[in-house]
C-alpha cells in the first residue's frame, strides 16, 4: 500500500516510519523541510521512501494522487499564542490535499478527551482538529492516547527529571487525578493494526495502557524501578500558574509547554472504553515495563526520536532551515583559527559531542551558568541536552541552540541560539585540514544588543580562545583526555 504520512519527522513519526517501510509499504513522508528527515536512516528501503516538502500552513499542498491512506500526526503545542488557529488551518489544508487523491482513510493521534465542558486550551484543539478531519469525505479513524510513555517522549522526560533530581516533591493537588498510561510501542502496534481495517473506519478509540493510576504513582513507581527513594507532599495551594512554574523550574521543557501540560492534566485521562483491544489485539505493557524499555534504548543510545527536538520546542522558525547563511552586515563578530595540533577526524568527533551529558570543551561552569540564566528569564535553558551523544542532524537541539547544518564531510556544523537574546546569534565550527575556524556571529536588536554583547566580551576574551584551542588539540599525543576533560 501507499501511506501519506504527515509530521514524518516528529516523535510518533519518526518511530511509525520505519515499522511502515518494515512491512513493505511505499510511504511519502511529508516534512516542512527534508533536510530534517534523517532519510539516511531508511536507505535499506530504496525506492519506498519519497518525501514531500509541504507546509500545511501556509498552502494546499500536492499529494501524489494514488496514495491509499494517510496518517496525520501534526501538533502545535509549543507553538504559543494562536496555536489553536494554526491547527485548525493545519488541518483543513491537509483535507483540501487529499481531496485530489483516492486516500480510502485517514488516521489521527490525538488525546483522550475528558467529558467536561471546561477543557484545556490544547485539549479544545485537539477535538477541534478532530470535528475538522471528521468533515472530510475519507473516513477518520480517530485514536485518543492518555499518556505516552517512552524514550524521548513529553510525559516520560519529564517525570524523569522530576524524580530524579528532587528527593522531596511538594507536589500539586493534580497528581492525584488519574490517567491510564500507554507505552509508545503500544501505540505505535495500535497505528498500524487500524490501517484500512474496514471495522475501524469513522470510529473513534481512546488508547490505554492495562493499568490505571494517578500522576503521583507514576512518580513513586518510576522511583521504584530506578530505585530512588523520594518523599512526595501534594498540597492543595498550587494554582495552575504556579503548577506550569513549578514544572518548568524542575523539568527540562519551556514555560509554555509547561503550561499546557498541566492544563491538560488538571483532567483525568482514562479510556471510556477498550474496544480497540478487540481489533487489534497485543500484550499491552505496565508502566514500570514502559519505564525498562525507554531506559534499554537510552542505555544503547538508540533514541530515535525526542519530543523537545521538535522545532515548536523552541522560538526556531522553521523557514531558518532553508537559508543558512550566516549575516554579514550590522553584525557583531568573535573568530578564532587555530591550527589543528591534534587528528583532524578526532576535532570533528569532539565537535559533533558538544552539549548535552558531554557539556561544553571550555568553561562548561559558564555555559550552565548562561542556561540557568537562560531559564530565569523564561527561555528553552540548558537542561533539554540532546537527542544522541554522538550523531547530529539538521534540526535537532543542543542545549540551547538548534542545528542548522551538519556537513561531516565538509567539516562545518553551524548552530543557530534559541537562549533569550536581544538579537540572534550563530556559532560555527569549520575544520579544515590542517586548522579550525571558529566563528560566533551576533546580530543585535537595537541598543540593548549591543550592550549585551559588550558586557559579554570579557567571557568572550577567556571562554571562545580556550574551546578553541581545545577542540583542535583532540587526538594530539600531548594531549591527554584527562586534561581536556578538566576544561
Amino acid at each position: 500500500m501507499k501511506i501519506l504520512l504527515t509530521g514524518a519527522n516528529g516523535y510518533i513519526g519518526l518511530r511509525l516510519l520505519p515499522e511502515l517501510l518494515e512491512l513493505g509499504h511505499t510511504v511519502c513522508a511529508v516534512v516542512r523541510n527534508k533536510n530534517r528527515l534523517p532519510s539516511e536512516d531508511f536507505a535499506g528501503s530504496p525506492g519506498r521512501l519519497d518525501v514531500i516538502e509541504a507546509d500545511l500552513l501556509s498552502s494546499d499542498p500536492e499529494f501524489p494522487e494514488d496514495i491509499d491512506a494517510a496518517y496525520y500526526l501534526i501538533h502545535s503545542m509549543g507553538d504559543g499564542e494562536g496555536f489553536a488557529e494554526r491547527e485548525a488551518v493545519s488541518a483543513r489544508n491537509f483535507l483540501r490535499g487529499l481531496e485530489r487523491t483516492r486516500c480510502r482513510q485517514v488516521i489521527y493521534l490525538g488525546g483522550i478527551i475528558p467529558p467536561t465542558e471546561k477543557l484545556s486550551d490544547h485539549l479544545r484543539s485537539r477535538l477541534a482538529v478532530h470535528d475538522i478531519l471528521r468533515s472530510g469525505r475519507v473516513p477518520l479513524t480517530a485514536l485518543r492516547a492518555s499518556i505516552i510513555v517512552g524514550s524521548g517522549s513529553a510525559s516520560f522526560e519529564i517525570i524523569r527529571d522530576l524524580v530524579e533530581k528532587l528527593p522531596v516533591m511538594i507536589t500539586p493537588r493534580w497528581t492525584a487525578n488519574r490517567c491510564q498510561p500507554i507505552a509508545i510501542h503500544d501505540v505505535i502496534v495500535y497505528l498500524l493494526g487500524v490501517l484500512l481495517r474496514d471495522e475501524t473506519l469513522g470510529r473513534t478509540f481512546d488508547l490505554g495502557g492495562p493499568e490505571v493510576l494517578t500522576y503521583k504513582q507514576m512518580l513513586v513507581q518510576y522511583a521504584h524501578e530506578r530505585k530512588l527513594r523520594r518523599l512526595i507532599i501534594p498540597v492543595p495551594v498550587l494554582t495552575l500558574r504556579l503548577s506550569s512554574l513549578w514544572l518548568y523550574m524542575v523539568a527540562n521543557t519551556s514555560f509554555r509547554i509547561a503550561r499546557a501540560l498541566v492544563d491538560s492534566m488538571v483532567h483525568e485521562s482514562v479510556c471510556a472504553d477498550n474496544a480497540i483491544r478487540a481489533i487489534v489485539p497485543q500484550k499491552l505493557l505496565t508502566y514500570e515495563e514502559a519505564i525498562a524499555r525507554a531506559f534499554v534504548r537510552i542505555a544503547q543510545n538508540r533514541v530515535p526520536s525526542s519530543w523537545f527536538d521538535a522545532l515548536a520546542s523552541g522560538g526556531f522558525p522553521p523557514a531558518r532551515l532553508r537559508s543558512i547563511r550566516v549575516p554579514e552586515h550590522g553584525i557583531l563578530r568573535d573568530q578564532r583559527i587555530v591550527p589543528i595540533t591534534g587528528n583532524r577526524e578526532a576535532v570533528l568527533d569532539a565537535i559533533w559531542r558538544i552539549g548535552g551529558d558531554m557539556g561544553w570543551p571550555s568553561m562548561n561552569w559558564a555555559w550552565r551558568l548562561r542556561g540557568v540564566m537562560d531559564r530565569m528569564a523564561g527561555g528553552v535553558g540548558i537542561r533539554r541536552g540532546r537527542r544522541d551523544p554522538v550523531n547530529l542532524r539538521p534540526g535537532d537541539a543542543v542545549d540551547f541552540w538548534r542545528v542548522l547544518l551538519v556537513d561531516r564531510a565538509e567539516g562545518r556544523l553551524m548552530l543557530f541560539a534559541e537562549m533569550k537574546l536581544p538579537g540572534e546569534a550563530w556559532l560555527e565550527f569549520r575544520v579544515e585540514e590542517t586548522r579550525l575556524i571558529q566563528t560566533a556571529t551576533f546580530r543585535p536588536r537595537g541598543l540593548w544588543g549591543r550592550l549585551y554583547w559588550l558586557l559579554c566580551m570579557p567571557f568572550h576574551g577567556f571562554l571562545f580562545p580556550r574551546m578553541a584551542r581545545h577542540l583542535a588539540s583532540y587526538g594530539s599525543p600531548a594531549a591527554c583526555p584527562s586534561a581536556l576533560d578538566k576544561r
